[in-house]
């Protein structure tokens, strides 16, 4: 199914990102990345969604816009990263719990045209909901300390499902 909402003449931020450029069109840096392999990379958001800096994303490292298109090597890959990033942030910012979010086409909130899945920490009484409007820019200094807590405990959570499997 290809349906495109991009603007025509679009310039992906991530897929720019992805090559190694930053600027202030990606608003991402190489600090933000916490996983990288062949198929997805993740890093922590340039925006803290519902006042929670930290959060993350787990994106194919390939341009696919949304998930109608979105081979099903790369959802697996998604998935499994997102599930093993969930347990990494757990431990990493002692939250209470874990909110995923991935959005499909502008009327199901998509705002970067590139198939993208949020990790987002919660805390009880976090009032999340209501601040979920505020995109608040992190800096640099802030994602890249939240990447290398994320990407420590990660590599803790990667350890442990070797030894269990």
């Amino acid at each position: 199914m290809h349906i495109t909402n991009a603007p025509k003449d679009y310039v992906c931020p991530i897929c720019v990102a992805l090559s190694g450029v930053e600027n202030n069109d990606t608003l991402m840096h190489q600090t933000d990345i916490f996983y990288k392999d062949d198929l997805v990379t993740g890093f922590i958001n340039s925006f803290s969604l519902g006042g929670v800096a930290g959060n993350a994303l787990v994106i194919p490292n390939e341009h696919y816009e949304h998930i109608y298109e979105l081979p099903a090597a790369y959802g697996h890959r998604v998935f499994e990263v997102l599930q093993q990033t969930a347990i990494a942030m757990k431990q990493a910012y002692k939250c209470d719990g874990i909110t995923t979010l991935q959005c499909n086409e502008p009327a199901g909130w998509q705002h970067a045209f590139h198939y993208h899945h949020h990790v987002m920490q919660r805390y009880t009484d976090d009032d999340f909901m209501r601040k979920m409007l505020d995109k608040a820019v992190v800096s640099q200094e802030e994602k890249a300390h939240y990447a290398e807590k994320l990407k420590s405990a990660l590599g803790n959570v990667l350890s442990n499902s070797r030894r269990v499997a």
